[in-house]
């Protein structure tokens, strides 16, 4: 994993992210890299047992922002939206190194972004927040 620090003064939201755009155009992030290959049946069974346990552990954990608005990531409103954590949010972050570890053991690369103006805010709670990116 790469890891970039786009404002390294006043570093604020953390994101994990797939450094090629999918066929959208846009950046996967950390927890569609692994559901993506769980799709595709490439999980072993020790992998799919840690991603249904942690998916349903950040399920409880937070709000998904898409269930307070149902047009956070709809691509023609808010294109390219991406969820960024916040900083404070050290107990979601930490859980994110064995999804880490998954896509490492299929090749698949994913980097740590670090911004403190990543874009444009269309949702926020006390964990994350959800931006449009800067063009």
């Amino acid at each position: 994993m790469r890891m970039i620090d786009s404002d390294s003064e006043a570093v604020q939201y953390i994101r994990f992210e797939s450094p090629h755009r999918n066929g959208r155009g846009h950046f996967t992030g950390v927890f569609g890299l692994v559901n993506n290959l769980a799709r595709e049946g490439k999980l072993s069974g020790e992998q799919e047992s840690f991603r249904r346990r942690n998916n349903s552990w950040y399920d409880a954990a937070y709000t998904d922002p898409s269930t307070v608005d149902p047009h956070v990531y709809d691509n023609a409103i808010n294109p390219g939206a991406a969820a960024w954590f916040k900083p404070s949010a050290t107990h979601l972050i930490a859980r994110v190194s064995g999804y880490l570890d998954i896509l490492s053991a299929h090749g698949v690369d994913c980097r740590a972004l670090r911004s403190a103006d990543p874009g444009r805010v269309i949702y926020e709670d006390d964990v994350q927040i959800v931006v449009v990116p800067h063009p």
